[in-house]
């Protein structure tokens, strides 16, 4: 049994950094390989060569700079040892002399001066000593073996080496791979200005890199995933282009050509923030707002198991032809390494037909279903089914169909003095619905204008909120409504989550909870 294995320290790959030599082992391999790698790659390739390296290392220390220390062997002065238990370090002996202990019998104490100055006494020719068996390297060391390092820090590896390589120019990072900057097949300005026209031609694209490259003369004997690499860079650096490909696609558009409501959230997906005391809202509040998945309430739930979601409309989203990205939602759709809007496939679940929409990464949306909410005639609170599709880019998307039958339904109406106005009314409905959230929008160009005119006069949250309430217990024989009643009639006029609504309802005592997330309003305390 080894009596002092060599292992890396305890926190070695916990505390692992990019260093130096490791930047200069990437940088060659990627210049021998000619190939751009993602950090995925990278990373499997580094750590082998660390424990090949920390193993080198191991050798070094065991078969250089003297005699490997035991006790039940003898020494002269000046001889050269080094000491296992010590981290290996170096020492040489200076002085010998006998030692002095009945319980051991005869044995020697030799002096050792070490490299940075200091000395000590240790036993030499002592036959009963537990350091005396031979010191090997362990070979199963976990923190030696490839296959368990990357299991435990592939990713926390993954981030320090991004870290590491984007603080370094000698590096280029575009769709997820790296590759030295010197290497760089050069792209002209004439060559890009013909990819810009070959995506104008495809109506702004979305094209494969290798498929701008076919009509581009570009003689060269590099290899392919180089020049491809060389192109995508060129045009990252140019603003014409976007890079709108899910992650490990990359995929190149016109900007001038992406729709507007991609590259700008219209007016109804807006939102500005509010300051609130999330404490205020109690398990119950917490519970529906989960319910209600809007995009815009924090969450630290994870939802990647479950493979279909079902989302109620409100009215920004189904005015634009959106759908929201949200905790449930988002792991159904394409992300990206860095673009911020993503092109994919949408297909019907009912008919398999498929078009084209956008993933709008950093402000939480998907826009390009307006067509499909009007094929089906839904409605703000219609029930929309989400899944991935079979193909990686896919999302399917389908709703509950139903013979259009009139039914009494809230209906938005704008007042001679320009005010909202909420109405029971018979609506044709032809799809499965939320009833609580379900409202029906007959003049879309009126409530149109109270959206720029909120926008214009930005009366204060409260008050509007309060005018939604009182309009809504008109409707009710019992004076109340449901919180998710008010989300969705708030979010006719004005965007907001559920977090401000339901601190309202639970910190003014002008709404009384009856039960049930249900509030009455009390005119009495002098509310707006």
């Amino acid at each position: 049994m080894p009596i002092s294995p060599y292992t890396l320290r305890e926190d070695y790959w916990e505390a692992f950094e990019l260093e130096q030599e490791d930047i200069e082992f990437i940088y060659n391999y990627l210049l021998e390989t000619e190939t751009p790698l993602t950090n995925q790659e990278l990373v499997d390739i580094l750590v082998a060569e660390r424990i090949k390296r920390e193993k080198h290392l191991i050798e070094m220390k065991r078969s250089s700079g003297g005699e490997i220390y035991i006790p039940k062997n003898r020494y002269k002065v000046e001889d050269s040892l080094v000491f296992p238990t010590l981290a290996w370090r170096k020492g040489k002996v200076t002085n010998i002399r006998s030692g002095k202990n009945p319980d051991f019998g005869e044995f020697e104490v030799i002096q050792v001066l070490f490299e940075n100055g200091e000395t000590h006494e240790y036993a030499a020719g002592l036959e009963n000593h537990g350091l005396n068996n031979p010191v090997e390297v362990v070979e199963d060391d976990p923190s030696l073996n490839l296959e368990s390092v990357l299991y435990i820090y592939k990713d926390l590896i993954s981030e320090r080496l991004q870290a590491g390589l984007e603080k370094n120019e000698d590096f280029v990072y575009i769709a997820g791979r790296w590759f030295p900057r010197a290497l760089l097949v050069d792209i002209n300005m004439g060559h890009l200005n013909l990819a810009e026209a070959v995506l104008d031609m495809a109506g702004g694209g979305p094209l494969p890199t290798s498929a701008l490259l076919q009509q581009l003369d570009l003689s060269t004997n590099v290899n392919s995933k180089l020049l491809e690499f060389s192109m995508d860079f060129a045009l990252q650096e140019d603003a014409r282009f976007d890079e709108v490909g899910p992650s490990g696609d990359v995929l190149w558009f016109l900007k001038r050509l992406e729709p507007e409501e991609v590259k700008d959230p219209p007016i109804f997906l807006r939102y500005s923030g509010m300051d609130y005391d999330r404490e205020k809202l109690n398990d119950e509040m917490l519970a529906l707002e989960g319910e209600l998945d809007d995009e815009l309430s924090p969450s630290q739930v994870k939802y990647h198991h479950l493979s279909e979601v079902d989302i109620r409309l409100i009215f920004p989203h189904w005015r634009m032809g959106s759908l929201p990205l949200s905790a449930r939602t988002s792991h159904l759709f394409p992300t990206a390494y860095e673009s911020p809007r993503i092109r994919f496939t949408i297909v019907d679940g009912l008919t398999n037909e498929k078009f084209p929409a956008w993933v709008v990464r950093n402000k939480r949306y998907v826009f390009g279903l307006k067509s499909w909410y009007e094929k089906y005639g839904l409605i703000p609170g219609s029930i929309v089914h989400i899944r991935k599709g079979q193909k990686a880019g896919e999302v399917i998307v389908r709703c509950d169909p139903k013979r259009p039958t009139r039914e009494w339904v809230r209906t938005v109406l704008v007042g001679s003095d320009g005010g909202i106005v909420f109405a029971m009314l018979k609506q044709p409905i032809s799809s499965s619905v939320d009833e609580r959230m379900a409202v029906v929008v007959p003049d879309i160009n009126a409530i149109d204008q109270i959206w720029e005119q909120m926008q214009k006069e930005r009366p204060p949250f409260e008050k509007t909120v309060v005018s939604v309430v009182r309009e809504l217990t008109k409707l009710n024989p019992q004076s109340h409504v449901h919180a998710s009643e008010l989300y969705t009639a708030l979010n006719v006029i004005k965007r907001c989550p559920p977090g401000p609504i339901l601190e309202l309802l639970a910190s003014r005592p002008w709404f009384v909870h009856v039960g049930d997330l249900h509030f009455r309003f009390n005119d009495s305390e002098g509310a707006g």
